[in-house]
């Protein structure tokens, strides 16, 4: 939050740059601040701000996201998730609440796939960690799933 910092997040915008937000569920309430500050910034929260799905708590998580989400510059990665489960020993279905809310609160407009390799593997293998999206992604049109595995990444970053 410091202002000469928001000042660079902020001349982003005009190189027609993004801005990649790294954060923890517990950084949520300063993100929302710094995000506030910089509205004409492509932002993308990475790793779905980490929520600890190890132990399942969601209600904080959840309603700081949706915050988030009111931003209409705001984009959330679908990444990263492995690592914040419960390791060895998670299941899809640990996953199932976080996604559900990403998807409910971004739509398949601002959301886009990361695998996170290699952070990923200290949890999962690559195709683990693929096949968790990729079974939720089951009942969506191909349509959106392309929106999410690439589309929306290109016209994110200007690819």
């Amino acid at each position: 939050l410091d202002p000469a910092f928001i000042k660079g997040v902020q001349m982003l915008e005009q190189f027609d740059f993004t801005y990649d937000l790294l954060i923890y569920h517990h950084q949520l309430t300063e993100a929302i601040e710094f995000v506030k500050q910089v509205p004409e910034t492509r932002i993308v929260v990475d790793h779905v701000a980490k929520p600890s799905i190890r132990t399942g708590e969601i209600d904080a998580w959840k309603k700081h996201i949706a915050t988030l989400a009111g931003f209409d510059n705001v984009y959330c990665k679908v990444s990263g998730m492995v690592t914040e489960a419960k390791w060895p020993g998670w299941k899809y279905d640990d996953f199932v609440p976080y996604l559900d809310a990403v998807f409910d609160l971004f739509g398949t407009d601002r959301l886009m796939y990361g695998s996170d390799w290699p952070v990923c593997l200290v949890a999962a293998s690559y195709e683990e960690q693929l096949s968790i999206v990729f079974n939720y992604l089951e009942a969506f049109s191909t349509s959106e799933k392309k929106q999410i595995l690439g589309e929306n990444a290109k016209r994110f970053y200007n690819l």
